[in-house]
């Protein structure tokens, strides 16, 4: 059995979308909140905030906040090419790399979030916590670009629900 490396993973998905429009919604504040977050917030170096359908560019800083959790992530764009490729700090010191690729009528998603720490804490939060929201959050993206629906609760908030964390799959 190889052994894990508790570092970094890779998450990949096909979805049936023009490379630019997933692109977009990667990007874009506005498009960014339909599948994925509640609020997201993207300020340039010099502090002037972005507008919702402004696409973020490298060295720009977000404030993300979910649905149905209190937290947020804050972080910086470390690469932004405009078309095919993403790098984001996530969870601390972890990197999130999106890569972009159009094959067969298909854009080909490549997810790979690395320099994750490696003592227990992190292993349980990050490595397999993000794996997890990951899939859930890429399935989402490829429901929505694919057939209009989206899969996680915008609805109720189950942030008072003490068994809500680590129990529904959109938290």
């Amino acid at each position: 059995m190889e052994a894990i490396d508790w570092t970094t993973f890779t998450k990949k998905i096909k979805i049936s979308s023009k490379l630019e429009n997933v692109y977009k919604h990667w990007s874009t504040p506005e498009l960014l909140s339909i599948w994925f977050l509640k609020e997201a917030i993207y300020t340039d170096p010099n502090g002037v905030v972005k507008t919702p359908n402004e696409q973020f560019n490298m060295n720009d800083s977000y404030v993300w906040k979910w649905h149905n959790y209190d937290g947020e992530e804050r972080g910086y764009v470390l690469e932004a090419n405009g078309k095919d490729a993403i790098l984001f700090s996530f969870a601390g010191d972890a990197k999130v790399k999106v890569k972009l690729t159009e094959k067969d009528n298909q854009v080909h998603l490549e997810l790979i979030q690395s320099n994750i720490p490696t003592d227990d804490a992190n292993k349980h939060k990050v490595h397999c916590g993000c794996s997890n929201g990951w899939t859930f959050w890429l399935a989402n993206l490829k429901a929505y670009l694919e057939h209009g629906i989206l899969l996680h609760e915008t609805e109720s908030d189950s942030t008072d629900d003490k068994i809500s964390c680590g129990e529904y799959i959109n938290t």
